[in-house]
C-alpha cells in the first residue's frame, strides 16, 4: 500500500488523524471552555490559528477535540457494524435453508431504510447522544456488509473443502470462522473501511439535523452545525471542519480502494507468488 501514491496519502491522513486525537486528550492550544468576548469571529492569528467562532472558542482547539470524538465514532460503529454484519453473513450462508432463506429476505427488506431514519427513530427515547450515531450507522452499515459479503462467503460455503471438512465432523462455527471468514474477509475490510468514512459523514449530518453528537461535545459535525447560518458573513469556520470532513473521508475511501489490489491475488502479484 505504501508503494502507491494514493495508498500514502490515505496513510498519512490516517496516522495524522490518530496522532491529533491523542494529543487532544493532553493538549490542545487553548482551553476548550475559554472565551474571548473582543475577538469574535476572528480571523486566523498567532493567538487563534485558524480564528474563533461566534461565543470567541478556538476554532483549531476545537477542531482538534473534535478529531478524538469523530475517531471514537468511526471505530464504535465499524466494530458495531463488523459484529451484526459477521453474524447476518453466517446465518446467510447457513446450511439450513430455512435460517438462510429467512436470513436474506430479512436483510432485503432492513436495509431499504436510511441510516438517517433509524437515528431519527432511535433518538425519540435516547435523545441526541452518539449512542445514537453508532446504533444507527452499525445496523445500516453491518446490513450493507452482509449482503455485500454474501456472494464470496456462499462460494466458500459451497466449496469442497468447506464439505471435506464437514465431513469430517467440523461444526458450523467452526467452518464459519476457520473457512469461509477468511475468504470474505478481504470484502469485509475493504467494506468496514468504507463504512468507518460514512460514519464521519453521518456525524456531520445527524449532529446538524440534532440527533447526532450533543450540544457542548466537540466534534466536526458540531462544528459545521454551530457556525453555517454563519456561512455568508464568517465563511471560513465553515470551511475548516469541511475541509478536514472532506479530507478524511476521501482518505478512508482511498485507503479502502488501495486495500483491496493489495488483498486482491489477481491485483497484487506478491500474493501470487506467496
Amino acid at each position: 500500500m505504501w508503494r502507491r501514491g494514493e495508498g500514502r496519502f490515505a496513510l498519512v491522513v490516517l496516522a495524522l488523524w490518530v496522532a491529533v486525537s491523542l494529543v487532544s486528550l493532553i493538549w490542545t492550544p487553548q482551553s476548550l471552555w475559554a472565551t474571548d468576548g473582543y475577538h469574535v469571529w476572528a480571523k486566523p492569528s498567532s493567538a487563534h490559528w485558524l480564528g474563533t467562532d461566534g461565543t470567541g472558542a478556538d476554532v483549531f482547539s476545537w477542531l482538534m477535540a473534535g478529531a478524538r470524538t469523530n475517531l471514537f465514532i468511526a471505530v464504535l460503529a465499524v466494530v458495531v457494524a463488523g459484529a451484526l454484519g459477521t453474524v447476518l453473513l453466517g446465518a446467510m450462508v447457513s446450511r439450513s435453508t430455512a435460517l438462510s432463506n429467512v436470513s436474506v429476505v430479512a436483510v432485503d427488506a432492513l436495509i431499504s431504510i436510511p441510516t438517517v431514519l433509524i437515528a431519527l427513530i432511535l433518538a425519540v427515547p435516547m435523545g441526541a447522544s452518539v449512542a445514537v450515531i453508532v446504533i444507527a450507522c452499525g445496523i445500516g452499515y453491518g446490513l450493507n456488509l452482509a449482503r455485500i459479503a454474501r456472494p464470496q462467503a456462499l462460494l466458500a460455503a459451497n466449496s469442497d473443502y468447506v464439505g471435506s471438512a464437514l465431513s469430517y465432523g467440523a461444526s458450523g462455527l467452526s467452518v464459519m470462522l476457520h473457512h469461509i471468514l477468511p475468504n470474505a474477509m478481504p470484502t469485509i475490510m475493504v467494506q468496514l473501511s468504507l463504512s468507518a468514512g460514512t460514519a464521519v459523514l453521518a456525524e456531520s449530518g445527524l449532529t446538524y439535523l440534532g440527533v447526532g453528537v450533543p450540544s457542548g461535545v466537540p466534534s466536526w459535525g458540531h462544528s459545521l452545525a454551530t457556525s453555517v447560518k454563519f456561512i455568508n458573513v464568517y465563511p471560513l469556520t465553515v470551511l475548516w471542519p469541511g475541509l478536514i470532513v472532506t479530507l478524511v473521508v476521501v482518505a478512508l475511501n482511498v485507503f479502502g480502494d488501495v486495500l483491496r489490489d493489495a488483498l486482491d491475488p489477481v491485483a497484487n502479484p506478491e500474493l501470487r507468488r506467496s
